[in-house]
């Protein structure tokens, strides 16, 4: 029975004297309190809620924190509520993200001061559900030299009303210069980046070298620049993915992408130049572009041109209605390595030779006009040139909803069916939900590389800035600047043990996730560990 004993107090003396993992904390803030400090001291796990109201900044306010994959920092809007950060002069920008790693930005507006959201370095950074508007230059940026972003996640955010340069997303550098990797730009609300004080005002400007990401399910319109612009990967990675987003009153292209994408499933509704142009600038030209089942409308110009191509580029299954334009317009280049089948609408093919089905804008589409902007339906209509009519061979696994084509050539961005359109009606507004590709790695073909081709690969180079200097800012340097948690204890809860619940018992265990209290784990392994050892003692 001694002996027992002394096991016994051992095993609780270790389990006593243990050190004691940090534990993941839940803390609040509320406007007036230091969130610049408190957001600098979150560690791995850690929440910090900010209830709504105005958090007025003057000084700089940066940040550079680290979560982890299994134990991100989380810093959002308490539930119903709009944290408001505004920084009422453009002395600084309003945040600088100096480094952020597995950290999640949800559910906060931030308005005025230079660029909005300024990223110097970050590596699994989510920034979702935000505002960003009335800022003197552009909204958010991610272009500090040398820097790769990788897995960037920017989602559902309200992008609106710049100044200066006026990019709404200014992601990656000139040259290679940085870039931006292995990311989602996916489900935002972008709009009127073309005010008086403007210079540039793309949309959603991809740099050169970035590589491997997906901009889909975007609604774009009255920009100074580009809806869309990507450029080449220079063979830093794979292709780039454009799909499913809908754009108009674009201050140039509404797509431009000069090598290294697959763009696919989207719906241009006008634009002061071509609705979809492919074109040599900076180190790249026209190659290794996959480009099928757009929907483009156009009341002048052109809505697809290629110039000066030297690789694969491929044009299937859209449906093209150049009002006073051609549908497909082709200058210079080598045209033995173009592939164009399957395409129709109004205005035909100049300078390459390949079949066009004529089809009527009337006659082709539930509600289809060449105003240029909503209300319109686009959705095929029965009888018209558009279902069956494609080429099979370069059919979407989807559509601009998210639906399954069942390897159908419906030629345009939907899929037909005689029961209408099922999904989302085209407004100023964010896009409804749509449907994510079934494999789950952010393609719609099944081999997990992002392009979309089937193929992995990702050769060939371009840019397509649609800038007049080349370096997408406006003074020649690539850059686009300018120059508490609500309790008395500390821990956000209301029975003071330092813990995040109210129970008075000093410890938070939970199920699983980013909260779990490393601490419990080590008195429950403690607890079975002693039951065990009683058990093998008292035998």
């Amino acid at each position: 029975m001694r002996s027992m004993n002394q096991h016994l107090a051992v095993i609780v003396a270790i389990g006593l004297l243990a050190p004691a993992a940090a534990r993941a904390e839940i803390l609040e803030a509320s406007p007036g309190d230091d969130i610049e400090s408190m957001i600098n001291g979150l560690g791995p796990g850690d929440e910090l809620i900010l209830h709504g109201g105005e958090y007025t900044l003057n000084e700089r306010f940066s940040f550079d924190i680290a979560g982890t994959e299994a134990a991100p920092i989380v810093i959002r809007a308490a539930d119903g509520e709009v944290p408001h950060l505004h920084r009422p002069n453009a002395n600084q920008n309003i945040i600088d993200i100096d480094n952020a790693v597995f950290v999640v930005l949800s559910g906060i507006e931030f308005s005025g001061g230079s660029a909005g959201v300024r990223i110097s370095g970050a590596t699994n950074l989510t920034i979702e559900d935000c505002e960003i508007h009335d800022t003197e230059d552009v909204a958010l940026r991610a272009n500090d030299s040398g820097v790769t972003y990788d897995s960037l996640r920017i989602l559902h955010n309200h992008i609106h009303d710049t100044g200066g340069t006026g990019e709404g997303m200014y992601l990656g550098c000139n040259n290679d210069g940085c870039r931006v990797a292995n990311s989602l730009i996916e489900g935002n609300y972008v709009h009127h980046t073309n005010g008086p004080s403007v210079s540039q005002g793309d949309g959603i400007e991809l740099k050169e070298g970035s590589h491997s990401n997906v901009i889909r399910d975007n609604v774009i319109h009255d920009t100074g620049y580009p809806c869309i612009l990507t450029y080449s990967t220079v063979g830093n990675g794979r292709a780039n993915v454009i799909e499913r987003n809908v754009m108009w009153s674009c201050g140039d292209h509404a797509i431009q992408s000069a090598a290294d994408a697959t763009i696919r499933n989207n719906i241009i509704l006008g634009s002061n130049a071509d609705g979809l142009a492919m074109q040599p600038h900076q180190s790249g030209a026209p190659s290794n572009l996959v480009v099928v089942h757009n929907t483009i409308i156009h009341p002048t110009n052109d809505a697809i041109s290629l110039r000066g191509t030297t690789g694969s580029v491929v044009i299937a299954n859209n449906a093209l209605y150049a009002q006073s334009g051609s549908a497909i317009y082709v200058n210079g280049g080598s045209l033995g390595e173009v592939t164009m089948v399957g395409n129709a609408g109004v205005g035909g093919i100049s300078g390459f030779d390949a079949t066009f089905i004529a089809g009527d804008i009337s006659a082709d589409f539930v509600d289809g006009h060449y105003g240029g902007a909503p209300p319109i339906d686009l959705f095929p209509a029965a009888g018209g040139a558009l279902p069956g009519a494609g080429d099979p061979a370069y059919v979407a696994d989807d559509d601009f909803n998210g639906t399954p084509r069942g390897g159908v050539a419906d030629i345009g961005a939907y899929a037909f069916s005689a029961d209408g359109n099922p999904g989302w009606t085209i407004a100023e507004e964010f896009k409804g939900v749509t449907a994510a590709p079934a494999d789950g790695d952010a393609d719609a073909d099944g081999d997990g590389d992002g392009d979309g081709d089937g193929d992995g690969d990702a050769d060939g180079d371009g840019d397509g800035d649609g800038d007049a200097d080349g370096d997408g800012d406006a003074d020649g340097d690539g850059d686009s600047d300018g120059d508490g948690d609500g309790d008395s204890d500390g821990d956000s809860d209301s029975d003071g043990d330092s813990d995040s619940d109210s129970d008075g018992d000093g410890c938070e265990c939970r199920a699983s996730g980013p909260g779990q209290d490393p601490a419990c784990l080590v008195v429950a392994l403690g607890l079975l560990t002693t039951a065990f050892v009683w058990r093998r003692l008292g035998r």
